[in-house]
């Protein structure tokens, strides 16, 4: 149901509510009434605004950022926005809809750690458990866990898409024969970097513990429990309805995905489904029909603070990250996906009681979208997306800029500017604002204090701005 049309409704029905009854109630009962009716007319407007202020910003990231998908915003239970854009099927122009299926890249994670922690509560699984004990003579397999598997410490490799990106023939068995292979990245347990290796590894241990394949554990386990109809694998062969085709960017131009083996890309990736369905499991996670509490506890844990990573994967859980760097300083549970075209996030903010999920099929930024929407759901400022246009400034201002703000490098060489490296131009929107050239939705805007020296740049990511304090200029006989 359209959030908009719903808080309408409730509000003409107590309208009508409060007529019939001031014509039979006493004064002090029409004294209760009208400041209850007031509060209720309030909250119905004020949930209106909300709406319309998502609605604002997702026509802009539409109109301005291309941004294909389908997005869903809710908070204590009650549907705030919910709309899809763009096509599902670029060539025939079919459009996307609220009940479309996307892939979820890696949101898949999620899905596999919930299965390991529904089989260690059955005694059927330990985290001690070693890799050897299900693949004996895996290199290093008996000093990997799963645990360190769960929490990308393993040292395993980072991916083995070398295989299911061109090979059409190719079995679990020959993919793990190339994995055992591959160096690994670190001593196991001694420093932390993603691995897709590891989370393909545990949908085979899921495999070998259950008795199921990969897609009837998660079909039996988790889908039909939460009676989560639209969600299920990817397949080379099956056809499944509603399924968007992804498109990945490249310049200003869109292309067809390139071939993915889905019989080994699972565990890591995989699944497809719908907003709808993901907003089923955010439900189930505040209660207990598919974990225990003592289970949501370990998976909500972040195991990686020994290793600093600036608030992102040293914030990882069990398949989430819980409290990264870009929660708005609210509890956070997340966890995003991205592959080739597939952008997805889902946001949940247990104190607050919002949920937020953004799924494209074109690359969009679904991650900084979701976060932009955050913002506003915060009552935070977010900037809408807007189209940027060059403007020619003198050369010379470009030098004042330059420096070390926070764990950015602004970088000025040859009349231009740049970010970190010569690979990330800023373009120039007026004497002091600028753009990413690859990447025109995030903005950089200059800032001097006259008085104290200090310089600080203002970085707006999906709309969102943060001030970044900058290292003190030597002159002062300018004005930034």
């Amino acid at each position: 149901m359209n959030a908009e049309y719903l808080l309408k409704t409730t509000w003409y029905r107590a309208v009508k509510c409060r007529k019939t009854i001031f014509k039979k109630s006493g004064t002090a009962a029409k004294s209760l009434l009208t400041f209850l009716f007031i509060i209720l007319t309030t909250h119905a407007f004020s949930q209106n605004n909300l709406t319309q202020k998502l609605e604002a910003y997702m026509k802009g990231q539409n109109a301005v950022n291309q941004f294909s998908g389908t997005v869903m915003v809710t908070r204590n239970d009650t549907l705030l926005f919910q709309k899809a854009y763009g096509f599902a099927d670029y060539e025939w122009q079919v459009p996307n809809t609220i009940d479309t299926k996307f892939g979820m890249a890696s949101i898949t994670k999620q899905f596999t750690a919930i299965s390991i922690l529904q089989l260690v509560e059955r005694g059927q699984l330990k985290f001690e458990d070693r890799l050897s004990n299900f693949f004996p003579d895996f290199p290093n397999g008996d000093s990997i866990t799963v645990h360190m598997l769960l929490t990308h410490t393993s040292g395993l490799a980072l991916d083995f898409e070398e295989l299911y990106l061109y090979q059409t023939s190719l079995t679990k068995d020959s993919a793990l024969t190339y994995i055992k292979t591959l160096p690994l990245q670190f001593k196991p347990g001694k420093n932390l970097a993603y691995s897709n290796v590891a989370y393909f590894l545990l949908s085979q241990i899921i495999e070998k513990t259950s008795g199921l394949s990969f897609g009837d554990y998660l079909q039996k386990n988790i889908f039909d429990i939460l009676g989560m109809k639209n969600s299920g694998l990817n397949s080379n062969e099956k056809i499944v309805p509603k399924l968007a085709r992804s498109y990945y960017r490249e310049g200003e131009g869109f292309f067809k995905n390139p071939y993915i083996n889905w019989e080994v890309n699972i565990g890591l990736d995989g699944m497809y489904s719908t907003a709808a369905d993901l907003y089923l499991l955010d439900r189930a996670l505040y209660g207990n029909s598919l974990l225990s509490a003592s289970s949501k506890a370990k998976m909500f844990t972040q195991y990686n603070k020994a290793f600093s990573d600036n608030g992102f994967l040293d914030s990882y859980g069990y398949g989430i990250f819980i409290n990264p760097y870009f929660n708005h300083g609210h509890e956070m549970l997340t966890h995003s996906g991205g592959y080739f075209g597939v952008m997805t996030t889902m946001d949940r903010y247990p104190e607050d009681n919002i949920f937020i999920t953004v799924l494209s099929n074109n690359q969009s930024e679904s991650h900084w979208i979701a976060y932009g929407l955050a913002g506003i759901m915060f009552g935070k400022d977010v900037e809408l997306p807007y189209i940027h246009v060059q403007k020619s400034i003198d050369p010379a201002l470009l030098s004042r800029y330059a420096g070390k703000y926070g764990s950015f490098e602004i970088i000025a060489k040859n009349d231009k500017l740049y970010l970190n490296t010569m690979n990330v131009e800023l373009i120039p929107e007026s004497d002091r604002k600028f753009f990413r050239k690859d990447n025109p939705d995030r903005t950089f805007e200059f800032l001097y204090n006259k008085k104290t020296g200090k310089r600080s740049m203002i970085l707006t990511k999906g709309g969102v701005r943060e001030t970044i304090q900058g290292a003190k200029v030597q002159k002062k006989s300018y004005r930034l």
